[in-house]
């Protein structure tokens, strides 16, 4: 695993309110449309964003539980009728948990695994940088991620590629994109998603 303490005091606000902005652009005809994800409807993504935000709030506020031991992989996660309102505020609490500078210190756990919390802070930023894109691009909608998750995600990803287990984790195989493409596009290739994917 890469070295990440240079950013642990990377502030995950300005990508949730991106993630908050995309979602809140989805309407409900656009639940069943396929997305980047395999086997994951729009519906479906909204539901794992929802999930991985409260997973990651309490990992970082080291509250323990059914929340941060469940593997993200038990079942295929969905959206309840007050979605709408719960997914901001749980990107709000999120963002404020990682505040603490407490949350990047010492042992938390996430998806079942136990890892420093500077490590869990930067999957988080991962996390909300690559689902976005597959958000926006399932919707049809611009996307612009913050410059510093945005960083963290490509960093991290970039020491996850040489990973021997790698094809057996959350990543697919790399997707080769030119050295000189923007670096979102490069981040996606390396998430094991193809940056040209549009809906349809």
């Amino acid at each position: 695993m890469t070295d990440v303490t240079d950013v642990t005091t990377l502030d995950l606000g300005p990508q949730t309110r991106v993630v908050a902005r995309l979602a809140a652009g989805v309407s409900d005809e656009q639940f069943a449309d396929p997305t980047p994800c395999p086997d994951m409807a729009v519906r479906n993504l909204l539901g794992h964003l929802l999930g991985l935000s409260v997973a990651f709030r309490d990992a970082a506020r080291k509250a323990l539980g059914p929340t941060t031991d469940t593997s993200p992989d038990t079942t295929v996660p969905d959206i309840g009728p007050g979605w709408r309102e719960e997914l901001p505020k749980v990107l709000d609490d999120l963002a404020d948990a990682w505040r603490d500078p407490g949350a990047w210190t010492g042992m938390t756990r996430a998806g079942g695994v136990d890892l420093p919390g500077a490590v869990a802070g930067v999957i988080a930023a991962d996390e909300l940088v690559i689902h976005a894109w597959d958000l926006a691009r399932a919707t049809g909608q611009s996307y612009a991620p913050d410059p510093a998750a945005l960083r963290a995600s490509y960093d991290f990803l970039l020491a996850a590629a040489g990973e021997p287990a790698r094809d057996d984790g959350p990543f697919g195989p790399v997707v080769d994109v030119p050295a000189d493409a923007p670096l979102l596009e490069r981040a996606v290739g390396l998430s094991g998603r193809d940056p040209g994917w549009r809906r349809g």
